[in-house]
């Protein structure tokens, strides 16, 4: 399973993006600053997979923040949200993770240091729910697809996989779930420009994983549908 965020040895480790798909390598993140900049600068990229960056942003954060005194510590958790909130405002799960995050730091009853700890154990929860979400998608989107012919090829487009969510991926999940149960034939992913993101991750993800994959221009898929190449 690809996973482009983790939580590990007290820091995030993020899957850089942007070095995809020459390059498979890893940053280690260990202050809200360090996430901001991954996120703005696409590091790590996708709603989900930028809500989980920014879970864990809160708790780095967090973690920064020296007063024992309640008011005074929400307070500059307040501050470390807006400055989140910035790195990518067209991400509607970078805001939701942040409110939750700050909704658990604002109903906790313990003190600082017990605060902090929810945090992360919230971050972690936003991940695992994550995951959980995209599995069910995967498996629930298989009832929408052809019954036949018995392998199906898929179209798509941009990168709805593992790289932009918690795992397994939200359309691309979907297509997880057929080649696990030996109903795919083959991927036909759009090089989606300007930025490539199905050329550069979904094929990279599809070959990390061995499923066949065919990188095609975006103005090929109108043909391909046309001669019948594609199920759906």
């Amino acid at each position: 399973m690809i996973y482009p965020v983790i939580w590990q040895d007290n820091q995030a480790i993020l899957i850089d993006q942007t070095r995809l798909p020459e390059t498979s390598t890893t940053i280690a993140i260990d202050s809200y600053n360090a996430m901001a900049n991954a996120i703005k600068t696409m590091i790590v990229r996708g709603a989900p997979a930028i809500g989980v960056a920014a879970g864990y942003g809160m708790y780095l954060g967090a973690r920064e923040i020296e007063t024992e005194n309640k008011t005074q510590f929400l307070q500059h958790l307040e501050e470390i949200a807006q400055h989140l909130r910035q790195t990518r405002p067209t991400a509607v799960n970078l805001f939701w993770a942040i409110d939750r995050q700050l909704q658990t730091a604002h109903q906790h009853s313990g003190n600082v240091a017990e605060i902090k700890a929810t945090l992360l154990e919230t971050a972690q929860q936003i991940q695992a729910e994550d995951v959980a979400t995209c599995q069910a998608i995967g498996d629930h989107g298989l009832t929408a697809l052809p019954q036949t012919p018995e392998h199906l090829t898929i179209l798509t487009h941009c990168n709805a996989g593992a790289l932009a969510t918690a795992g397994y991926g939200t359309a691309l999940g979907v297509v997880r779930s057929l080649w696990r149960e030996n109903r795919l034939q083959r991927v036909y992913a759009d090089e989606t420009r300007p930025r490539l993101q199905g050329a550069k991750l979904t094929a990279w993800e599809c070959v990390q994983e061995g499923i066949p994959v065919t990188v095609i221009s975006d103005n090929m898929s109108a043909h391909c549908m046309q001669q019948g190449l594609i199920h759906a």
